[in-house]
């Protein structure tokens, strides 16, 4: 879809089954979608965990890999926005989702699958942990330990399963029942899974009174509390959003709800993820007909009365795993060929995820500072602009005066093309990276002035994309006291997307002032985070990249690097630099060249980190659009720089890769006298850059001329 042609905002908040296939259909019918829509899915989580996978996970039988379907691939595949944040409310006449931490997110439609929290009524249930939501109740089920008691509460399916994948990992595990006996949806089934708790020795405590002590909580679900305090019409019990059979919310057109969170008046259904499943062909019809110029009918949608259900038992009998099956009155096993079909079942469901390619053929080159114009064409534009004048290294940020106390006034200038396509996320990376240039200076961050380039698109979805993206560079700015005072903004043309620039000025003691150099003999070089940023952009592109590995380098680029300043400077900061879009051995080149012919630099291989998944990756082949050109940078190792140690702990052609990665946030690289290094280390840790590490040593270099990259 062209940019210039969207005019509505969609917005899909969760990631739960109704929505993951509803992105699968408008990825695999790009026909299907919703007509000049921009189009965005906001979840807590970078992975929508499949819940019929889920106990044989707990059992050990498969890994959390395979009940993970990636959102922000298939977000990535499907051409729709990305937004990793909490949703903490809604406003429906202001038709604003109200998000944890940012501004609150406009749309012209929402669609609700949210899945549900944990239902308590208060004692120890209350206490216990939750099933729901997934996430941290996985965390504290991986903390379990063979041969402990674990009492569950709880008499449905999920207890009954969970019971029985926690047996099978050596746990002694206890039921307590409300009433007097399972509730698995029928006679036969209550009798069918009593006898194979029974064969597991899980015992059953019926009638156990509210306040008798439990460690798991598996009693029943509620949508989020939120969704009634909106003032939607919700199910009295459950909490569950009350829709039309077209699933669009009674009394609200503009709003829909499925899944867990949402519940047909006129024909209720229990939450299962059989009916969230079938719903989603409904769901994505009726998105794209409330958003079509004019409005056609919504579809209804009559469920199916009864769904099959089919319960492992995690594997403990000595034969095998074995699994029932209900559907209606009828139960049926334990039996293997039920566990089979129940595998075929759920990995065919997971493999319609696994499988699915980006439609385009040709690769996509990389957005963030790997967008910048490589070193070469620099350094020649540079040289041709002053023929005659003197090189001078390029410090990180220039000194543009002084104040009336002495102090220094520096500025510097950052941008590029949108790193991820959640605006408000691109601003405060844009701003992390544009403000390391100052931090890399020794000064603090006063004023921001920022140059945004939004898409063509209506003014509705321009002002929201401008509001996000402000908002953003204000969650930085903030913080730091620094004032956002100005700038312009720009349409983009011919298809071009959102970009962002920014000037950023500061101030220093000239005492506290630091350059690139020059470095000196027996001084060593600090590294405070790892690298790899940019293969891993790379390769997220090409949905290569493990979502664990982009979860981590996106929670680790939003911490703000400005607490550095004072304790580098604590521990005699000499020289410093911000490694960015010229990698490693780019900016430590620019570190030598301001510090003459007379120095070198000894690396120590074992001590220079990656992020998760960086040095897999550049063995297998990828690398970011500008890494070629970084690779001029190479020839430093043929003299300034001596690598001690390669090969080591990888092999010499990743490492020598990862030395020219383009990064974006990337780390600040600090010559510190070595005397001090033991102490700024623990200082940085213990300031939570658990990362930071000694990587270098400056040497004297004697009889050989330093050899110079270009300026960036």
């Amino acid at each position: 879809m062209n940019a210039a042609s969207e005019c509505h905002l969609l917005v899909l908040a969760g990631g739960g089954h109704s929505h993951v296939l509803v992105l699968r259909r408008w990825l695999m019918r790009p026909r299907t979608r919703p007509p000049r829509t921009r189009l965005i899915l906001v979840s807590r989580h970078g992975n929508a965990l499949y819940s019929g996978l889920l106990p044989a996970v707990v059992a050990g039988l498969e890994p959390l890999e395979a009940a993970a379907i990636d959102l922000r691939r298939l977000c990535t595949l499907a051409g729709v926005v990305f937004v990793q944040a909490e949703i903490t409310g809604l406003d429906p006449a202001a038709r604003e989702l109200r998000l944890a931490g940012r501004p609150p997110l406009r749309f012209d439609r929402l669609s609700l699958d949210l899945g549900a929290v944990t239902a308590t009524s208060g004692g120890s249930a209350g206490e216990a942990m939750a099933v729901k939501p997934l996430e941290p109740f996985l965390a504290w089920a991986e903390r379990r330990r063979a041969g402990e008691p674990l009492v569950i509460r709880g008499g449905g399916a999920a207890a009954v399963e969970l019971a029985l994948a926690f047996r099978a990992r050596g746990m002694a595990c206890e039921l307590l029942l409300q009433g007097e006996s399972l509730h698995l949806g029928s006679a036969a089934a209550n009798r069918a899974g009593e006898r194979l708790l029974a064969q597991a020795a899980i015992p059953i405590q019926r009638r156990a009174p509210a306040e008798a002590p439990a460690d798991l909580a598996c009693t029943g679900s509620r949508a989020p509390a939120w969704l009634a305090a909106a003032g939607l019409p919700v199910d009295p019990g459950s909490g569950r959003v009350l829709t039309q059979s077209s699933l669009a919310v009674i009394g609200h057109p503009a709003l829909f709800a499925s899944g867990d969170c949402g519940l047909i008046a006129a024909d209720p259904r229990p939450p299962s993820g059989v009916w969230a499943v079938r719903s989603a062909p409904v769901l994505a019809a009726n998105l794209r007909r409330s958003l079509a110029e004019p409005a056609r009918p919504l579809r209804p949608w009559r469920p199916q009365a009864r769904a099959l259900q089919l319960l492992g038992d995690g594997g403990w009998h000595p034969a095998g795993p074995r699994a029932l099956a209900f559907y209606g009155p009828v139960a049926l096993g334990p039996s293997a060929w039920i566990w089979r079909w129940k595998q075929r079942i759920d990995r065919a469901f997971m493999a319609r995820f696994a499988a699915l390619q980006p439609m385009a053929a040709a690769p996509m080159a990389c957005r963030g500072c790997a967008a910048k114009l490589g070193a070469a064409p620099l350094a020649a534009a540079l040289a041709r602009l002053d023929p005659d004048g003197a090189p001078r290294p390029v410090e990180d940020a220039a000194v543009v005066g002084s104040d009336a106390d002495g102090e220094l006034l520096l500025q510097s200038v950052d941008g590029f093309p949108a790193l991820v396509d959640d605006p408000w996320l691109n601003g405060r990376l844009t701003a992390l990276h544009a403000c390391s240039d100052l931090w890399a200076s020794g000064a603090a961050v006063d004023s921001v002035q920022a140059l945004v380039t939004v898409p063509e698109a209506s003014a509705s979805v321009q002002e929201e994309l401008l509001l996000q993206t402000l908002a953003g560079v204000c969650s930085v700015l903030d913080p730091l006291g620094a004032a956002l005072v100005g700038g312009h903004t720009l349409e983009g043309r011919d298809g071009a997307g959102l970009a962002l620039a920014l000037t950023v000025n500061g101030r220093v003691a000239p005492a506290a002032h630091w350059g690139k150099g020059p470095l000196r003999p027996g001084e060593v070089l600090l590294l405070s985070r790892p690298l790899g940023s940019g293969v891993l952009f790379a390769a997220a592109m090409a949905g290569a990249a493990a979502p664990a590995w982009m979860e981590a380098l996106l929670e680790a680029m939003q911490h703000s690097q400005a607490p550095l300043v004072p304790l580098l400077a604590a521990h005699g900061c000499r020289a410093c630099t911000d490694i960015t879009g010229f990698g490693l051995l780019g900016h430590l080149g620019e570190m030598l060249d301001a510090g003459g012919p007379g120095v070198a630099v000894e690396l120590e291989a074992a001590a220079i980190s990656a992020w998760p998944g960086a040095l897999e990756l550049l063995e297998r082949g990828f690398a970011s659009t500008l890494a070629p050109a970084n690779a001029a940078a190479l020839a430093l190792l043929e003299g300034p720089v001596r690598l001690v140690g390669a090969g080591r702990h990888a092999p010499p052609a990743a490492l020598a890769e990862l030395l020219i990665d383009p990064q974006t946030c990337g780390p600040l690289l600090a010559a510190l006298p070595a005397a001090v290094a033991p102490a700024a280390l623990a200082a940085l840790r213990g300031a939570g850059f658990g990362a930071a590490a000694v990587i270098g040593r400056v040497v004297s270099r004697r009889g050989a001329a330093a050899a110079s990259p270009a300026p960036g």
